[in-house]
C-alpha cells in the first residue's frame, strides 16, 4: 500500500539463523527499513519453505515483482489517481 503509512507485517519463519555468512535477521531489517522510508505498508508471508536460501531468496523476488507491479503505468486509469480513497 503506497500510502504515506509505514508498516510491516513479517511472517517468516526462517529454518536457519543464517545463509553462509548473511545473518536472516538482517532481511526483516531490510524491510523494516525500506517501508519506513518509502512511506508504505508491506505484507510479506513466507507459506512454504525449508530452505532458508531460497526462503530468501522468493521474498525479494516476489517483493521486486510486486513493486514493479504496483509502480507500473496503467493505461486504463487514463489520469485518475489509482486509489479507492482519491489520494496519494
Amino acid at each position: 500500500d503506497l500510502s504515506g503509512r509505514p508498516g510491516l507485517e513479517w511472517h517468516v519463519p526462517f529454518t536457519a539463523g543464517q545463509i553462509g555468512g548473511f545473518d536472516t535477521q538482517l532481511a526483516h531489517e531490510f524491510f523494516q527499513g525500506f517501508v519506513n522510508h518509502a512511506q508504505l505498508t508491506l505484507h510479506i508471508d513466507n507459506l512454504k519453505g525449508t530452505n532458508a536460501h531460497h526462503q530468501c531468496e522468493t521474498i525479494f523476488k516476489a517483493f521486486a515483482r510486486a513493486l514493479r507491479m504496483a509502480l507500473a503505468h496503467d493505461a486504463r486509469s487514463a489520469g485518475a489517481i489509482p486509489s479507492t480513497k482519491g489520494i496519494l
